[in-house]
């Protein structure tokens, strides 16, 4: 595997407690490959300004969009995909794609080598997943901010883009071994859980 024809990128996206999160940590613990959270770039970038994750995460976030463009992260990320690829991994999977402009610059960017699965969720099992996290940069204590969180991301990052343009969608509905069963699924028929 030594050209870019012979990688893979594989991009989570979906609404909060859709259950991203547990597949890209399960590719990264089952087969190994390296994950980049988009997320972490901009809290690396939060740090970095000596700022609070959970206060100032917004402020960065938007900040960074204005001063760099809306693809800003995507190419932050793409940076850090690219330098895995470089250190001989043959797909990297990319957790938190959330705009609409950081899909068309990872689509311009990578081509057929990007593909995009969609993880969905019935809202109140989503609620219920996220109000019980203990472990997250954000708390929640209520349906209400959940469900403000939620607009923002689709009235303000354009959220609703990358999901509906998925090349699959698995439906997160059941049991946690469920959803694990159809992302080797349809890893075997992409012919990736070889690589």
């Amino acid at each position: 595997m030594n050209s870019l024809q012979d990688k893979k990128v594989i991009a989570f996206v979906g609404m909060p407690g859709s259950g991203k999160g547990t597949c890209t940590d399960y590719l990264h613990e089952k087969h190994h490959y390296p994950v980049v959270h988009f997320g972490n770039m901009m809290y690396e970038e939060v740090q970095r300004r000596g700022l609070d994750n959970v206060k100032d995460e917004k402020f960065v976030r938007e900040d960074m969009r204005k001063k760099h463009g809306k693809a800003v992260l995507a190419k932050l990320v793409a940076q850090r995909a690219d330098e895995h690829f470089a250190a001989g991994a043959s797909v990297v999977v990319l957790d938190g794609l959330y705009s609409w402009s950081e899909y068309k610059y990872l689509e311009q960017k990578y081509g057929g080598q990007l593909l995009v699965i969609a993880v969905a969720a019935p809202r109140a099992e989503r609620y219920k997943r996220i109000l019980a996290r203990t472990d997250s940069h954000r708390t929640y204590t209520s349906e209400a901010q959940i469900r403000s969180r939620e607009v923002d991301e689709i009235e303000n990052l354009e959220k609703g883009g990358p999901i509906a343009g998925a090349d699959y969608t698995i439906l997160n509905n059941q049991r946690r071994e469920d959803l694990l069963a159809s992302v080797e699924a349809l890893l075997s028929q992409l012919g990736l859980s070889e690589m």
